[in-house]
């Protein structure tokens, strides 16, 4: 396996040991994040029927209001037409309804129904009690220091550009 030097400006208690153990951390966390297979055993736990991308736009949609078609994706950082073909599903199961903008008649908002407020509710429930139960062992110092840390890590990768090798 290939070493490269640290960069120039890392801090000095930053080893390249450190930095490959929370490379491969990250690898295998979004690896479970993006897995088919794992959200078919929490949507399975909580005795529902929604696809991953499904849920993602479930929740936003439950979370932000309703929204249009355009926003929804952009918001999800999805492809406009994967988003669509997505909502059209949500709505063929009644988990969410379009209906036109107040403000412009040619926009069409995407809003939760009560059925679909329900799958999100059973699925956040299955979620929440994995996080219990995977958390049960730390003492609650560690998980406060480890949510502080973690909501610092996304937000300084989305803040952080990429440098040129």
């Amino acid at each position: 396996m290939m070493r490269r030097a640290p960069p120039v400006n890392a801090p000095e208690t930053l080893h390249l040991g450190d930095l490959d153990r929370l490379q491969r951390a990250l690898e295998q966390l979004l690896r479970l994040s993006a897995s088919r297979r794992v959200h078919a055993k929490q949507a399975a736990a909580a005795g529902v029927v929604v696809s991953q991308p499904g849920y993602l736009l479930l929740r936003r949609i439950q979370e932000e209001g309703p929204l249009s078609l355009g926003d929804l994706a952009r918001l999800t950082e999805m492809d406009p037409a994967a988003a669509g073909r997505q909502v059209r599903q949500l709505e063929d199961e009644g988990l969410v309804a379009r209906s036109s903008s107040r403000g412009d008649g040619r926009v069409s908002l995407v809003s939760v129904t009560l059925k679909g407020v329900m799958v999100r509710q059973r699925i956040a429930e299955v979620l929440e009690g994995h996080m219990c139960d995977v958390l049960e062992k730390w003492s609650p110092r560690d998980r406060h220091q480890f949510a502080i840390l973690l909501d610092r890590f996304v937000e300084d990768l989305r803040a952080t550009p990429y440098r040129s090798s």
